[in-house]
């Protein structure tokens, strides 16, 4: 089973849930779970690894194929141009310009140049590093300082990663754009981590039509911080018949092991049953 954890922004609790589930599965495993995986998908500030401690191996360089025009072949005919739809080339005057940090590496211009003048080189975004935290898998990415294009690293770090017979974690990145749609894709179940507040609840929304609406994934909410702001986020839950799988205290405690690094199943043993128990109603939502 592949689990996301994402939300509509960022500060709500996903990396608390996600890193709290997956050593709630591996600390007590349910009959049906042979494994448990997490994988860091919020590649441009990634922190699961801060409270998991892992062991790493070795960085894998992440890179994208983009263009590079050969100017004695090309007639300037502006195929290539017209193609992109990221506008990553254009035909100023006698030459074909290639901005490099717009292209999205799909290879169209390649494939439509007339002459064969368009080639693809390597062009690094980032890495990906693997690891274990006692039993358990983990993986994270890294995306370079100044690159825009973030989804590659995700694919790559979740790349070879799940398990039949086990559980797969994803701590998706904060939104509803790309890095957070290919954190949920191919997900069987989106764990939507928000807050009882306006902003919390406008983002829930957002993050909703992604993964429900337009995914077509089933999804579930935990409240982080319950017992602050209002009770709209649980109306509108009620509303949009989305479950309430976990409610996480408002506690001075939690946000002190936060700072230092400390998993919640520490902090708060109890919510490892809460936690478990938001697996098996998971479970039951995806059989």
């Amino acid at each position: 089973m592949i689990i996301s954890v994402a939300s509509g922004k960022g500060g709500t609790g996903k990396t608390t849930v996600a890193v709290g589930l997956a050593l709630a599965l591996l600390e007590k495993p349910p009959a049906d779970v042979a494994s448990v995986t997490l994988v860091d998908c919020d590649v441009e500030a990634p922190n699961a690894a801060l409270f998991l401690r892992p062991a790493l191996g070795p960085e894998e360089v992440v890179e994208l194929l983009v263009p590079s025009v050969d100017a004695e072949r090309c007639t300037l005919c502006g195929r290539c141009a017209e193609v992109c739809q990221y506008h990553a080339l254009a035909v100023v005057g006698d030459k074909v310009l290639v901005f490099e940090d717009l292209c999205h590496g799909c290879g169209s211009c390649t494939m439509v140049c007339p002459e064969g003048a368009i080639s693809e080189v390597p062009h690094r975004i980032g890495t990906v590093a693997r690891g274990r935290v006692g039993s358990m898998r983990f993986a994270h990415g890294h995306l370079d300082i100044g690159r825009p294009i973030a989804v590659p690293i995700i694919r790559q770090a979740k790349r070879g990663m799940h398990d039949d017979k086990g559980v797969l974690v994803l701590d998706a990145p904060p939104g509803a754009a790309c890095p957070a749609v290919a954190s949920m894709r191919g997900a069987d179940f989106v764990l939507l981590v928000t807050e009882s507040t306006p902003f919390g609840l406008h983002d829930l929304q957002a993050a909703l039509q992604v993964a429900r609406d337009e995914l077509g994934i089933p999804v579930g909410v935990v409240i982080n911080r319950d017992g602050i702001g209002d009770d709209g986020v649980e109306r509108f839950c009620l509303d949009e018949k989305v479950p309430i799988l976990l409610r996480i205290p408002f506690e001075r405690r939690i946000a002190e092991s936060y700072a230092d690094g400390v998993p919640i199943t520490q902090t708060v043993p109890e919510l490892r049953t809460g936690l478990l128990e938001l697996y098996g109603r998971v479970r039951e939502a995806v059989a």
